[in-house]
């Protein structure tokens, strides 16, 4: 699992390579995303869209890049697979987490 960025005015898109968010690399993930958030004065998109699995540990690390994120800045996520839509469904974080079909939507001026 790897993580790389695309930086635009007022977004940076952090693109997730690996196909699951588990246990075996949340600490890897965790990490990952405090430095690619490390000084960000916007919002950042989380793209999901190679993700087909993600487990509790998984869930976990997303939500401790949301909670480690600078002041004023907001984490979005964008390209759920079906299973990773699913859990968070679930487990009613898609109501914590402003959640975008595709990138395309979610890369507009940031009105809301």
């Amino acid at each position: 699992m790897e993580l790389a960025h695309d930086d635009y005015p007022g977004l940076r898109i952090i693109h997730v390579h690996g196909g699951r968010i588990d246990s075996a690399v949340a600490i890897q993930f965790k990490d990952a995303m405090r430095a690619a958030t490390a000084g960000l004065s916007h919002r950042a998109l989380l793209n999901l869209g190679e993700v087909g699995f993600i487990d509790s540990s998984g869930l976990g690390a997303i939500v401790f890049a949301l909670k480690q994120m600078p002041r004023g800045c907001r984490l979005d996520l964008a390209c759920l697979q079906p299973e990773v839509a699913r859990v968070l469904r679930l487990t009613r974080m898609d109501r914590v987490f402003v959640i975008h079909d595709s990138l395309d939507t979610a890369v507009v001026p940031d009105g809301h």
